[in-house]
């Protein structure tokens, strides 16, 4: 099936819908109705390498294509077989009377790049890739990635995968998936989207919803996205009336760009976007050369992305599944985060507690209730709660009267942005007196959420019927309430960043000191006046500055000059600043020494600035000085940034609360911090840095300076 031989196609005339392509120029919305159409609801499909033996990967999409009731046309394509699980198979995609609308490729790497050229050629729209065998093998795949991405961009056809275990749409029966948990009857239909790195996610989401009463609409498993990514085929699916929000289970950050653009229009249609990202480990990706580069790792960098974009975060499985419901409760994101708080009512005061406890560690505050609130939960059940975070109902809480009254008052209560209700043994055989009261509170004006302590199937079924967020475990309960409550409003950037990151390299070269402060100086940013000096001198430069001073290696070549003996403090004369610079030099081999004055201030900060090659410019505040990496007291934001982002970011630094005049202690000008933040941040308009640092910028009592700078170049 190659190229030069394929023959002239026998329906020709048919291809007038198919070639209506989401990059044939009608516009972006009926562009994206398009893909989504010939995505998830095609009005045709072939499946290329379609087995006979439904038993093998291969032969189960068009095995589950007929078991769920598909009712577009089915083209199987098999070169050796004419019957296939007992239907007509075609030779070629050539020889079929039609152009079908998405092309499911099961067969290996070889074959599967062979129908990917042929599907372009004939004018297929989609196509969905099943092979592996690509960038995760090394150079051959790359080069075969590279291929697609070529084929795609001279053709038009888009491509899901490669690594794909398919596509399915639940409402319209299109189950073009190689995922053997799909091999089951009466799934769920659900107003959910999800859309998945990991193949076998998409089963696993599937069947674990099912068993929580849980359906999606839709799931795509999107392999190594070569063409299409999960932004794309999120953004898609925006306009479907049938989906309310999605659900993501995320492996990498590959085209941040359109997953950014996804969330800011799905938070404007109030649809909510859920996700678990892997790769929480402590281990930094060390691609820079600063501070900033060590102290914002991977993990750091996807936490900021998604948070800045609006996207809930979870740090389960059972938390992903689960917390969907509860997000759909709170469409749009709290617009004061800090001061969310959360109601725990239970019968069981041990069981409640197993929710306090994570709930605490994720910084959610569980709130005690006023004196006024309790008075009222008094007058309505009879029940004299004792002050405390937990509103301990005890046994007599498992009555309908007495649950039903407390929630209502809890749901009322102005102190509370949400209730979490913690149901003991009478959850279990006894559901009309604890649980049932939660179900008649689900339309309170307060999100509801329920934890059920004993394994009681029957009562978690009916709170899943009737909407209410409900959980198995206390540790995906706390984990559900926090990435709610904790989501931010989306943050739309001033300004376009460095587009593609991915093409963008990092490997120019360092600035000496001399040069970063004259960036500085463009900036805008105040820094130390300095002076540099031969270390071959041999008499005392004139300073237009006092002594004592600081004397540093002036050197392209050396990053963090103090780690090499290259910072010379103290000095007091023109007789030390010559005797400073011979030791420099035979420690570091610098020809040159920078002499700037020593300079006091109120504290440190570091402020840094870094393109990341996922999510593209990020700005960085942390705690300053030589143990800036081992505190990891930092604030991360995509640049650039605002003054009022500033001020948030400094908030979120520990450290700096003692700059604030904390027991006694001098105030520092964190508003002078905050603008050099901001005028860092605005080095994403600049294509030219990779990376740029202030190590550390002094804060005073009126305004900020900074006395060391390292910049590399792009």
């Amino acid at each position: 099936m190659s190229t030069t031989s394929t023959p002239p196609h026998p329906a020709s005339s048919l291809r007038s819908e198919a070639d209506l392509s989401p990059r044939a120029g009608r516009g972006e919305e009926n562009a994206r109705q398009l893909l989504a159409q010939h995505l998830l609801a095609p009005k045709s499909v072939a499946i290329v390498g379609q087995s006979n033996d439904a038993g093998k990967t291969a032969g189960r999409p068009l095995k589950f294509l007929r078991q769920a009731g598909y009712e577009g046309r089915v083209y199987p394509v098999n070169a050796r077989r004419d019957m296939v699980l007992g239907e007509r198979a075609w030779p070629s995609l050539a020889d079929l009377p039609e152009v079908p609308e998405h092309v499911y490729v099961v067969t290996g790497t070889d074959g599967a790049m062979e129908a990917i050229e042929e599907c372009a050629q004939l004018g297929v729209p989609v196509v969905t890739a099943l092979a592996n065998g690509f960038s995760e093998t090394g150079e051959d795949g790359e080069a075969r990635e590279a291929r697609l991405r070529e084929i795609a961009a001279t053709t038009g056809i888009r491509i899901v995968g490669p690594s794909s275990l398919g596509v399915v749409d639940l409402r319209h029966k299109t189950f073009l998936t190689a995922n053997a948990a799909f091999d089951e009857k009466d799934l769920p239909v659900g107003r959910i989207f999800a859309a998945s790195h990991s193949g076998g996610m998409i089963g696993t989401l599937l069947s674990r919803g099912k068993a929580r009463g849980i359906g999606f609409a839709g799931l795509v498993s999107v392999g190594n996205e070569v063409d299409l990514s999960i932004g794309e085929i999120c953004s898609a699916t925006l306009d479907d009336p049938g989906i309310d929000g999605y659900v993501l289970f995320l492996e990498a950050m590959r085209k941040a760009h359109t997953l950014r653009e996804f969330a800011l229009a799905a938070a404007a249609r109030g649809k909510p976007v859920l996700a678990y990202k892997l790769g929480r480990s402590a281990a930094a990706r060390e691609l820079a050369v600063s501070h900033t580069g060590a102290l914002a790792g991977e993990d750091d960098i996807a936490g900021t992305f998604l948070a800045e974009c609006g996207i809930a975060r979870v740090d389960t499985l059972e938390g992903l599944i689960e917390g969907f419901p509860l997000l759909a409760r709170m469409p749009k994101p709290a617009r004061n985060v800090e001061r969310m708080s959360v109601a725990v009512v239970t019968t069981t005061a041990g069981g409640a507690t197993m929710v306090v406890d994570p709930l605490s560690v994720r910084g959610i505050s569980v709130t005690q209730p006023s004196s006024e609130t309790l008075a009222r939960i008094k007058s309505r059940t009879g029940i004299d709660v004792t002050p405390a975070r937990i509103v301990d109902l005890t046994l007599a809480g498992a009555q309908y009267d007495s649950m039903k009254g407390a929630l209502d008052v809890l749901t009322s209560a102005p102190e509370f942005d949400m209730v979490v209700v913690v149901v003991g043994s009478s959850a279990r055989f006894y559901p009309d007196l604890a649980v049932k009261p939660i179900i008649d509170s689900a339309g309170a004006q307060k999100p509801i959420a329920a934890f059920l302590v004993p394994d009681a199937p029957d009562a978690l079924r009916r709170l899943s019927a009737a909407g209410v967020p409900n959980f198995h475990t206390p540790e995906a309960c706390a984990d559900a309430v926090a990435a709610a409550l904790k989501r931010r409003m989306p943050r739309s950037l001033p300004s376009d960043p460095l587009p593609n990151p991915r093409r963008w390299s990092s490997g120019g070269r360092m600035l000496d000191e001399m040069e970063a402060y004259a960036l500085l100086d463009r900036l805008g940013v105040p820094r130390a006046a300095c002076v540099a000096l031969d270390t071959s001198a041999t008499s005392a430069p004139t300073l237009p500055f006092p002594y004592p001073v600081a004397v540093k290696a002036l050197s392209a070549k050396i990053a963090h000059k103090s780690d090499v003996g290259g910072v010379i403090l103290n000095v007091r004369d023109g007789a030390g600043v010559l005797a400073a610079a011979q030791t420099i030099k035979q420690k570091t081999g610098a020809d040159r020494v920078l002499v700037q004055p020593m300079t006091s201030g109120i504290g440190e900060v570091l402020i840094g600035y870094r393109v990341d090659r996922d999510v593209g410019p990020l700005v960085m505040l942390a705690a300053g000085g030589i143990l800036a990496e081992i505190h990891r007291d930092r604030s991360l934001r995509l640049a650039p940034i605002e003054l009022a982002d500033a001020h948030e970011m400094i908030g979120e630094v520990a450290s700096l609360k003692a700059l604030t005049g904390y027991r006694g202690r001098p105030v520092g000008d964190l508003d002078a911090v905050a603008h050099a933040l901001v005028a860092l941040s605005r080095l994403a308009n600049d294509p030219t840095i990779a990376e740029a640092e202030i190590n550390p910028l002094v804060v005073l009592s009126k305004g900020a300076v900074a006395v060391d700078a390292l910049v590399k170049l792009a």
